[in-house]
């Protein structure tokens, strides 16, 4: 098979390119311990009828990330993230399993070093004249939060009563949460009403980073067109495909016990939970 050649290797020359450059970034290992539920109304039927409950599955389904200024220490900004999950449940009423889905929301806030701009940055997106507003987009050059969030743990759930349940998480009214979020559950969210609280134990894994635009000067060369040629395999025959695969031989193999390490660097700031 030919080599994929991107690149020449004859013109060297040094460009100005534009990155973001990542001014602050940490990681954290956080619990949320017994967050409300909301359910539809055949969900907050369900748990009225039944004792116990198991999690099939959860994701993330959406965030809203805000920055902000700490007052006092400049160049420092506090980042608050509202993770938004959606989680499939199994119960069993009168004899039969029956599954729905709920959404809950959880708080996380760090305070990170973002740096300090005085300058506004207005962009061109479209032609057209010097006169026209709609030609230009103004952003205040404040630094930008990236949040990656790995798969939520669900670490237990349970139904409670409901002049038992003191409200602890971030919303205390599905009307807070977006219709985005739950769009894809097909029903929207109950009100309550009912005398029973689903309530759940959520451990995620997280990494936020504060990044600015920066200039760099950087040594490049000219691309150019692959020379590989793209491949379509015409095998029709699956039975063969699947002998010609590599035996998965790490799939079958018990992995060794990872060492712990200590000096985790974690968030500047972290709820109490």
């Amino acid at each position: 098979m030919a080599e994929n050649k991107l690149c020449s290797q004859s013109s060297r020359e040094a460009v100005c390119i534009e990155a973001n450059r990542v001014l602050d970034s940490c990681r954290d290992r956080d619990c949320y311990e017994d967050v409300k539920v909301y359910l539809t109304d055949f969900g907050q039927e369900v748990i009225e009828h039944t004792g116990n409950v198991r999690v099939k599955c959860a994701k993330i389904a959406d965030t809203c990330i805000t920055v902000d200024s700490v007052q006092f220490n400049r160049g420092f900004y506090a980042v608050n993230i509202r993770f938004f999950i959606n989680l499939r449940f199994e119960a069993c009423v009168c004899g039969r399993n029956q599954e729905f889905e709920g959404v809950t929301a959880i708080d996380k806030k760090v305070v990170l070093f973002g740096g300090e701009s005085n300058t506004s940055v207005f962009k061109s997106y479209a032609s057209g004249t010097c006169c026209n507003n709609d030609d230009t987009t103004h952003e205040n050059n404040g630094p930008t939060a990236s949040v990656e969030v790995a798969s939520p743990v669900i670490l237990g759930a349970k139904i409670v009563e409901e002049r038992e349940y003191s409200c602890c998480s971030c919303c205390c009214c599905c009307d807070e949460i977006p219709e985005r979020v739950y769009h894809d559950i097909g029903a929207p969210l109950s009100n309550g009403g009912g005398n029973r609280v689903l309530v759940a134990s959520i451990g995620v894994f997280s990494v936020v980073r504060l990044t600015r635009p920066a200039q760099y000067l950087i040594n490049a060369t000219e691309y150019s067109v692959p020379d590989k040629e793209c491949v379509c395999d015409e095998e029709k025959d699956p039975c063969c495909l699947f002998r010609s695969m590599a035996f998965p031989t790490e799939e079958f193999s018990t992995p060794y016990l990872p060492t712990l390490r200590g000096n985790d660097k974690h968030c500047g700031c972290r709820d109490n939970y």
